[in-house]
């Protein structure tokens, strides 16, 4: 079997270009971790360190002998994240990141099952802080119909983004059905200028 790569056979899920998207997207399945504050503290990059880890622990475990059952070659997903606020929030976000709650992750090829999961978290287990190994877990989502916009340049802009992609889905007679959001992030922003970062924006929508 020919190397699977997300960045080809999976570009309705994963679009490369600035005109907005409507999809509906079916069951996935995700390593996940949960936490809350400024995504430039070192807490949130510790637990991006961690679902790297595991993930690529999963990938390369053909290199240690190990066969999973199925498994085939893959090109390691991107790292996704849902974004929400308290209810209650009011205020500008830039100046109150501490309140932010987050739930990042990395999709996982269709072989990934419990059991595969639970062999990763123990072969993982010697690189893996304590407390983010048992935090980890193996999710299905199933997001829906959603609506994506690729946003080019630094995260302090995405409002742009968001509001060409309003603007969008009231032409388009959508509207958007939580607050929450979720970015995809097709571009390294620990090596990327921010300038150049390319993220998808996607939120939940429903027909009006």
């Amino acid at each position: 079997m020919a190397k699977y790569e997300w960045r080809k056979q999976e570009k309705a899920i994963y679009p490369n270009r600035k005109q907005p998207t409507i999809v509906t997207l079916g069951p996935q399945n995700f390593i996940t971790l949960t936490g809350h504050g400024d995504p430039n503290q070192p807490e949130f990059s510790r637990r991006v360190a961690a679902l790297y880890a595991i993930s690529y622990t999963i990938k390369m475990a053909p290199k240690k002998g190990v066969k999973f059952n199925a498994a085939y070659d893959y090109t390691v997903f991107p790292l996704e994240a849902f974004w929400t606020l308290p209810a209650d929030f009011s205020g500008d976000i830039q100046t109150q990141k501490h309140l932010l709650v987050y739930k990042i992750m990395l999709k996982q090829p269709n072989f990934v099952t419990p059991e595969v999961f639970a062999q990763a978290q123990a072969m993982a287990a010697a690189k893996l802080p304590a407390d983010l190994l048992t935090e980890l877990k193996l999710e299905t989502l199933t997001e829906g119909q959603v609506a994506m916009q690729l946003h080019v340049g630094p995260f302090a802009t995405e409002a742009e983004s968001f509001a060409k992609l309003a603007s969008y889905l009231a032409n388009a007679g959508y509207r958007r059905t939580s607050q929450a959001h979720k970015e995809i992030y097709l571009s390294d922003f620990r090596r990327t200028a921010p300038e150049k970062l390319k993220t998808i924006l996607r939120v939940a929508v429903a027909r009006i």
